[in-house]
């Protein structure tokens, strides 16, 4: 993709100043530039932010100013908007600083491939994929960027929480036999953008789209690849394999706002997909976005000495623990007490490779996370089984002309004559979603 681009090996030493750009400036954004800014192996600024919408720009640059006043040296000069602002916001940087990429994960192949162009490090949030065609496109930058030797971060941080890292190892071990099965669970009352009422009047189908990200396949991969992926990746982790297969169920039930409008989003209420493993071991996930209804958010790994439990709340919240046979009521064999916030180890840990030279890629795990995810959802959209190669080598991409969008063209997706989008419908077609 890059081939004949010269890429001379850049790094900074550890008393250089590394500068820092953020891509994409909503919550998550503000989260991880303040966790750069807080790492301590050196001196570091943020000096640019880009967005397309100034209303997410403008407060979390007063949030940083306010959080870290001598670290922030973002003149408006360097505050970009619009669909290439990305390229201004990089732009502002030298060879070996850091770019911090939190948009929507459908734009995230087009500005780590202008990254890697301009020999920018980089982190990026998850999902780093939503389909085939751009899974198989970033394993290609990630192989481009360690050929340059850039150092790359993705923001699953559950593999930087310092519980897992141990319950990981203790499971390698063998303190809970052969691993079974595992679960995994978020269901919780709707959250985020996963529900969208029809497109105001004023507001042009791009923008519209863009921020309710989490009801648009293209832009997000929905509800399942944003919200999930947490767990799918850490018990793939604890299993040290990728799922090779997965059917599943979900459906659409509650579709109307309180006010009785009809949601136009292309979610599913609730999702629960059986994962298989290449030895026949099995890990199950269950999600839902439902009012009322149970809430569970914690992740089990089961084996044939005991149960451990990975996550005991939300993504990765400790303590992780073990218990001899299935009973968690027990009195644990092991508890984890590690304090460290995950999403700040994340960062150092990419930090010190920077400034240490030392080699640092997470893109093919990323991309890999991304595709377990994806894999489930196809299921459950499809109504098939899908295999990680189905997901892999399927040819729908959603979103082809990404890197060309504007606010005034037509958006990836279109509404049919009555507002709606079209949904997933099972069985219906094998080898598409909608």
């Amino acid at each position: 993709m890059l081939s004949g681009f010269p890429i001379p090996l850049v790094h900074p030493g550890s008393d250089d100043l590394i500068q820092v750009a953020l891509v994409g400036c909503g919550g998550r954004g503000g989260g991880a530039a303040a966790n750069a800014l807080a790492t301590k192996s050196g001196p570091i600024k943020l000096v640019a932010m880009a967005d397309v919408f100034a209303d997410r720009l403008n407060p979390t640059y007063n949030n940083l100013v306010q959080a870290a006043p001598t670290q922030v040296d973002v003149p408006k000069d360097r505050q970009f908007l619009g669909f290439d602002a990305y390229k201004h916001a990089m732009d502002a940087l030298k060879p070996g600083d850091v770019v911090i990429l939190t948009t929507p994960p459908a734009f995230r192949w087009v500005h780590f491939q202008y990254a890697i162009s301009k020999k920018l490090n980089v982190f990026m949030e998850k999902p780093v994929t939503v389909d085939g065609p751009t899974s198989r496109r970033m394993l290609k930058l990630g192989e481009a960027a360690s050929a340059a030797n850039l150092k790359v971060g993705v923001g699953l941080m559950g593999r930087h929480a310092k519980s897992l890292i141990e319950l990981h190892d203790r499971i390698q071990h063998g303190e809970v036999g052969e691993i079974l099965f595992m679960r995994g669970y978020r269901m919780h009352e709707p959250a985020g953008t996963m529900q969208s009422l029809p497109k105001p009047d004023n507001v042009s189908h791009v923008e519209y789209q863009i921020r309710r990200f989490h009801s648009f396949l293209w832009a997000s991969g929905g509800c399942y690849n944003d919200f999930y992926i947490h767990h799918i990746d850490h018990l793939s982790w604890m299993k040290n394999a990728w799922p090779t297969h997965a059917q599943a169920l979900g459906g659409r039930h509650y579709r109307q706002s309180p006010e009785g409008v009809t949601y136009v989003d292309q979610n599913f209420d609730n999702y629960s997909v059986e994962y298989t493993f290449a030895d026949g071991a099995k890990m199950y996930f269950d999600g839902r976005c439902m009012t009322g209804a149970k809430g569970i958010y914690s992740s089990y790994v089961h084996g044939t000495k005991g149960i451990a439990i990975a996550a005991k709340a939300n993504d990765y919240n400790g303590p992780s623990s073990i218990y001899k046979g299935q009973n968690i009521t027990a009195k644990p064999l092991w508890i984890s007490n590690d304090p460290t916030n995950p999403y700040q180890n994340e960062w150092d840990s990419l930090v010190e490779a920077i400034r240490k030279d030392k080699p640092y890629n997470e893109v093919q795990r990323g991309v890999y996370a991304s595709l377990a995810s994806s894999m489930g959802r196809m299921a459950a959209h499809t109504g098939q089984e899908i295999s990680f190669d189905d997901m892999l080598n399927c040819e729908h991409e959603f979103a082809p002309d990404v890197d060309k969008l504007s606010f005034d063209g037509p958006a990836p997706l279109m509404p049919g004559a009555d507002g709606r989008y079209p949904v997933p419908q099972p069985g219906l077609n094998p080898k598409r979603e909608y």
